[in-house]
C-alpha cells in the first residue's frame, strides 16, 4: 500500500473508532411487543481510567427487566412507579425496575466488556421511533455520561451533544 493509501486508511480507521468510542447497544432494532436482550458494549474506560460502574436508566414502556449478573461486580436495582399501568402474561404492572447498576469491578480502559439485561417491550410503545437507554459510566477518575437525546424531529442518528445515549430502533411486531 502507498503512504497516501496508508494514511486515508489510518484516518478512516481513526474515524470510526470516534465514532464508535460510546456504550452502544448491540442490536439496535427491536419489535415492539417482544423480548429484548439488551447487551450494552462497553469500549474503552473514562479519558484512560477504568471502568468501576455502569448504571443503565430503564425507559418507560420496558418492563420486566431481568439483568444478568458479572462475576466480580455487584448487581443493584432501582424499582419504582410506571407512568403507565402494563400487561404482561395476564397481570398488570404498576411498578418495576426503572435502573440497573453493576459496580465493585474493574475494566481496564484498554479492555473490552459487555453488560446485560433481558427485557419486555410493551405494546404501547411506538414503532417507527428511538428508545433511548441513559448511561453513566463511572470511572476510578472520572464519569463519561452518555445521556444525550436526540430532540423530537431531529431524527434518530442526530445528537446535540458529543455523549449520545445508546439507542434502540423499534419496528413493528411482524
Amino acid at each position: 500500500m502507498s503512504k497516501p493509501g496508508l494514511l486515508v486508511a489510518v484516518v478512516a480507521l481513526c474515524a470510526a473508532s470516534s465514532a464508535n468510542a460510546h456504550v452502544t447497544l448491540e442490536k439496535r432494532e427491536a419489535a415492539v411487543g417482544s423480548y429484548y436482550k439488551a447487551v450494552f458494549a462497553v469500549p474503552h474506560g473514562c479519558a484512560g481510567s477504568a471502568t468501576v460502574k455502569i448504571r443503565v436508566q430503564i425507559p418507560e414502556g420496558v418492563i420486566s427487566v431481568k439483568p444478568m449478573p458479572k462475576t466480580g461486580w455487584t448487581l443493584e436495582t432501582t424499582k419504582g412507579k410506571y407512568a403507565a399501568e402494563y400487561e404482561y402474561h395476564g397481570s398488570k404492572f404498576s411498578e418495576g425496575v426503572k435502573e440497573v447498576s453493576w459496580s465493585g469491578g474493574k475494566l481496564a480502559d484498554d479492555n473490552y466488556d459487555e453488560f446485560v439485561m433481558a427485557t419486555f417491550l410493551t405494546g404501547g410503545l411506538k414503532p417507527n421511533t428511538t428508545l433511548y437507554f441513559p448511561v453513566v459510566q463511572e470511572c476510578e477518575k472520572g464519569v463519561s455520561r452518555w445521556i444525550d437525546i436526540p430532540k423530537a424531529g431531529a431524527g434518530s442518528h442526530s445528537h446535540d451533544g458529543s455523549s449520545p445515549a445508546p439507542g434502540l430502533k423499534l419496528i413493528s411486531r411482524p
